[in-house]
């Protein structure tokens, strides 16, 4: 299966296509320009490189949340577009999933953790051995002091990757036995989205209209308007 990877839920952005096991090519930017801006000349210049054509692609996957609520916003419209023009199945892969496969030749506890701000982070925990990745926990949004509490029951060699990874390694390093994914492994990526949609059960690759963002929580601006109305300003 040829699998099209679309990741854009943090600053960086990145595509990816694989066939099968195979990693065909992947393009990866952090250059500041906005998503909008950078997604679908990655795609261009990622299939043009690979001398695939979009006709062959046999499946569209974006990381559809947790993450910045714009570029998630981006990254899902893209593969909505696509899949509709094209006639093809998508899967929408949770980003902290995809993330867990940066250390899929590592037998651990993966701890996939990204910044959700307000002292909060975005986590899962996964469970990686001889190359099979099992989920354990759903995906939420928690305090720091509370995805410690409930990493500390596991026993396994414990690894924290994503961008809230330094963080939760430098509260616990010094309580636990954990570690921390360098910084080649440690961010989510268009390769891991790939992966993650091979290894979902069919039913998962969906039409692209039943694809929708999974934000966790509300955007800020949502927030602040709840509060007020909650205060009757």
């Amino acid at each position: 299966m040829r699998i099209l990877g679309i990741d854009s839920s943090a600053k960086s952005a990145s595509v990816a296509l694989t066939d099968g096991e195979k990693v065909v090519g992947s393009f990866y930017t952090n250059t500041g320009l906005t998503h909008s801006q950078t997604l679908m000349p990655m795609i261009e210049s990622l299939l043009n490189y690979s001398g695939i054509s979009l006709d062959t692609v046999d499946l569209i996957a974006v990381n559809k949340g947790p993450g910045s609520f714009t570029g998630i916003r981006i990254g899902v419209a893209a593969a909505k577009g696509i899949a509709d023009v094209k006639k093809m199945p998508v899967y929408g892969a949770s980003t902290l999933g995809s993330m867990a496969y940066n250390l899929i030749d590592t037998d651990c506890i993966a701890c996939c953790v990204m910044d959700a701000r307000c002292s909060q982070v975005y986590n899962a925990f996964f469970d990686i051995t001889d190359g099979k990745v099992t989920r354990l926990t759903e995906d939420n949004a928690d305090s720091i002091e509370n995805v410690i509490n409930k990493l500390n029951k596991y026993e396994k060699n414990k690894i924290f990757v994503g961008d809230g990874a330094e963080i939760c390694y430098n509260t616990l390093k010094d309580k636990s036995s954990v570690s921390i994914a360098s910084p080649t492994h440690r961010f989510q990526s268009a390769v891991g989205v790939c992966f993650e949609a091979m290894h979902a059960p069919s039913d998962k690759h969906i039409d692209s209209a039943m694809l929708v963002p999974e934000y966790l929580r509300l955007p800020q601006a949502q927030r602040e308007l709840n509060k007020k109305l909650s205060k009757g300003v």
